[in-house]
């Protein structure tokens, strides 16, 4: 049965009919999956260890702020904004840019990644969406398991997302697919860029090293575990003051505004996808609304969409998603508004 039509008959509380078969996981996606996720994770352990009772140097934790920065937006301002949603046009140089920083983030070439974000916007929280923690029922002990799964669970499932269908537009652009083969290779210079930097500014092998775990692989765990904390506490957790589609259960959760540069106005971007700024109140911090506005004053960034501040539009909330000239992401039944209160846990 087609995603559009499991979308169009779920009822909101039951799992997803998929659940229910178990399709053979690629033993070697999931041993590379496990590295990318676990390393990082283990680096972080070894960190705080290190810095028991001495903690981190400036020199480390500067180039480790610098990089999430530099790969965080973008991932949010490249990866998401730009590509994905289309809510600005960029000079063709700060398109690669954008992207190549985005791909040093490790979370996964940007062609597929585009693909799944624009397959989540069509069956948010419903049967066809990757990473919904609605997948296993609204139940406690399936809310648990969803949240696990959205977290990083829907990773190591076998569960393809078409870049044909999805993606067309950036498999047609040269740039973004050399930027995707390029993958391997950037994910190798986002580590040994903060070696060679801590070695240089240190003149020893230890402040390479250290700066290789700080600035390195702590960084690139924080930033994905924040990334993949907006797929799955940002559809749990927080206020819903923006209607929605049906279903649609992304919230606003305000504790992780900064260090998600503004990804975690999660409901008011499900509200407006097509909108560069995500926090639409005057006091919901958005550092990624903040660098478009700037590219756009450097004449970098042209057509960006500021939706109106005092609620969504029909039209922005409404609009089909066209995907490369194909209208893909507008399922059966995604029209309708959600008006349910935001769920607090």
């Amino acid at each position: 049965m087609r995603p559009q039509t499991l979308a169009e008959g779920y009822d909101g509380r039951s799992p997803f009919p998929e659940t229910a078969t178990h399709p053979p996981v690629n033993a070697a996606q999931v041993a590379v999956t496990t590295a990318i996720v676990v390393a990082p994770f283990l680096a972080l352990a070894v960190g705080i260890r290190l810095a028991w009772g001495t903690g981190i140097s400036v020199t480390d934790g500067l180039l480790a702020v610098a990089l999430y920065l530099l790969t965080g937006l973008g991932v949010t301002v490249g990866f998401h904004r730009l590509l994905t949603h289309r809510s600005f046009t960029a000079r063709p140089w700060l398109r690669v840019a954008l992207a190549v920083a985005g791909s040093m983030s490790f979370q996964g070439n940007v062609v597929d990644w585009v693909a799944t974000h624009r397959r989540h916007h069509a069956f948010t929280d419903r049967p066809g969406d990757p990473h919904s923690p609605y997948r296993y029922g609204t139940h406690l002990r399936g809310q648990l398991r969803g949240l696990a799964h959205a977290h990083l669970g829907w990773m190591f499932t076998d569960d393809p997302t078409p870049a044909s269908r999805y993606a067309p537009d950036m498999l047609a652009d040269p740039a973004m697919t050399r930027v995707a083969r390029a993958f391997p290779a950037l994910c190798a210079l986002s580590l040994a860029l903060p070696f060679a930097a801590g070695w240089a500014i240190s003149g020893g092998l230890y402040g390479g090293l250290t700066a290789f775990l700080w600035a390195g692989l702590v960084r690139v765990a924080l930033l994905q575990h924040v990334t993949w904390s907006v797929n799955s506490l940002c559809h749990m957790f927080g206020d819903r003051p923006h209607p929605t589609r049906r279903h649609d259960r992304a919230t606003d959760l305000w504790p992780l505004a900064i260090v998600s540069l503004g990804e975690s106005w999660h409901n008011g971007h499900h509200s407006q996808p097509s909108c560069a700024r995500h926090g639409r109140a005057p006091r919901q911090v958005d550092p990624s609304a903040a660098l478009i506005r700037l590219f756009e004053r450097l004449h970098w960034a042209t057509d960006v969409h500021w939706h109106a501040p005092d609620g969504p539009r029909r039209d922005g909330l409404n609009h089909r998603r066209a995907v490369g000239g194909l209208h893909t992401l507008h399922p059966p039944g995604a029209g309708r508004l959600d008006h349910r209160g935001p769920p607090r846990r």
